[in-house]
């Protein structure tokens, strides 16, 4: 590539759409190389411009996006940026669905959902699926729009299609496609389920970053590949054309154009994105399990850690102190001190069978959260109130069992960490009802 001009010095043209060029990567059959383009289009192209520099602004969000979601294990078809407006990713066959998950209300939905309100918010994450169209056709089939809503039914296989811009309820399917029409092959309409927990997860991910940003994210559109050898991955692009944010009650993406900003402002929205997004990655913690001896047994809370953080993205410290804090006070909170400086983003967990005071000690030595488990209390209940019954400056919080205080510490350290968000957000939306009907 010509980092100057971004004109592609090799590969064969495989695609080109109104905001992207695709080529083959020319050194790996398995690799594509995926061009932005400075141009910017709403209303399925009926409104269409060129913004200098946005290629490089979309590439360089794109680029910052697939970066962290690879950090948080999800399966992306991203490699690595070429230059300022090039990035390498794997080569998949696309599939034809437009992916939307909405955290609240806003554009379209509101047409189908005129009940609702801008900006309702849904608890728990809502996924559509929209089929990719052009010219109102899906093969042999002529449609009343183009992108319209899809509804898979597993039970009578069948695809129901419906008029996105237009109320849902009482609604009736436009047309209703048997599934060997719509999917290449049976092993397709499996995969669905999967495409909404990848597409949740990364929604989640990168819920947290913009929150830690000052910005909210109301909702995205991803699409999905497959590899050669039939592996799903999140593919194509997620820049600010992908998804609406909100900062200070004012959309600072595609909204803006669509409802006809000025290209000047709107191209200055598209430069502050790109360089809030270098901003998400995982932030480098700790949680300290402190113990009084050998003899107490910290596997309950390593195991239910692995359990929620997996390796944290590698950036997670699991760090076992074993020294009493009243035997060695001195050496105990020197050693305290040294590892809260070397992360400072850190929680500790005091896990003491026979000297439940050592969390409190703990806390009042330090400005990191402490949570003390009294491990004996079982077998001597009473203990509990050496940690229950503290000095005032003491604030420990007191968890029985091992597991919570796992998952408190992690919600702790996912308040500044998008993956750990991913993980107890996602669990917790398969418990939510949105209360409102959608």
């Amino acid at each position: 590539m010509n980092k100057k001009s971004g004109k592609t010095t090799g590969g064969k043209l495989l695609a080109e759409g109104k905001t992207k060029i695709i080529r083959a990567s020319g050194k790996n059959p398995n690799h594509v190389l995926i061009l932005s383009k400075d141009d910017i289009t709403a209303g399925d192209g009926a409104k269409h411009d060129l913004i200098e520099g946005k290629a490089a602004l979309s590439t360089r969000t794109t680029s910052n996006v697939f970066h962290l979601l690879k950090s948080c294990g999800l399966p992306v078809a991203f490699e690595n940026q070429v230059d300022e407006r090039t990035f390498l990713a794997t080569r998949c066959r696309m599939l034809p669905y437009e992916v939307v998950v909405r955290r609240e209300a806003h554009g379209s939905f509101l047409k189908r959902m005129p009940g609702l309100t801008k900006g309702h918010l849904f608890p728990k994450l809502l996924v559509e699926f929209f089929l990719k169209t052009n010219g109102k056709k899906w093969k042999k089939h002529s449609l009343l729009c183009d992108d319209p809503l899809m509804l898979f039914s597993a039970t009578d296989n069948t695809v129901s299609l419906y008029e996105p811009s237009k109320p849902i309820h009482g609604q009736t399917p436009f047309l209703i496609l048997a599934a060997k029409d719509v999917f290449e092959n049976a092993g397709e309409a499996k995969l669905f389920d999967k495409m909404s927990l990848i597409a949740r997860r990364a929604f989640l991910a990168l819920e947290k970053s913009w929150q830690l940003e000052g910005g909210t994210l109301v909702d995205f559109k991803v699409e999905f590949g497959l590899t050669a050898n039939g592996g799903l991955l999140l593919a194509d692009v997620i820049d600010n054309d992908s998804w609406r944010v909100v900062e200070n009650g004012v959309y600072i993406d595609k909204q803006s154009y669509r409802d006809g900003g000025q290209l000047d402002d709107v191209a200055a929205k598209y430069r502050r994105v790109a360089a809030i997004t270098e901003h998400f990655r995982l932030p480098a913690q700790q949680v300290i399990i402190w113990r009084g001896s050998e003899k107490d047994d910290v596997s309950p809370l390593t195991d239910a850690l692995q359990a929620l953080c997996g390796d944290g993205g590698g950036r997670l410290r699991i760090t076992t102190v074993t020294r009493s804090i009243h035997k060695e006070p001195v050496r105990g909170l020197d050693e305290l001190h040294r590892l809260v400086q070397e992360i400072p983003d850190t929680v500790v967990i005091a896990f003491i069978g026979r000297s439940n005071g050592a969390g409190p000690t703990i806390s009042a030595s330090t400005a990191v959260p402490v949570i003390t488990v009294p491990a004996g209390y079982k077998d001597f209940p009473e203990d509990v109130w050496s940690s229950l019954r503290t000095p005032s400056n003491v604030p420990v919080t007191t968890v029985l069992e091992p597991a919570n205080a796992a998952m408190a510490a992690v919600q702790i350290l996912a308040l500044r960490n998008p993956l750990f968000h991913m993980n107890l957000r996602e669990k917790l939306e398969d418990r939510l009802l949105n209360l409102r009907p959608v």
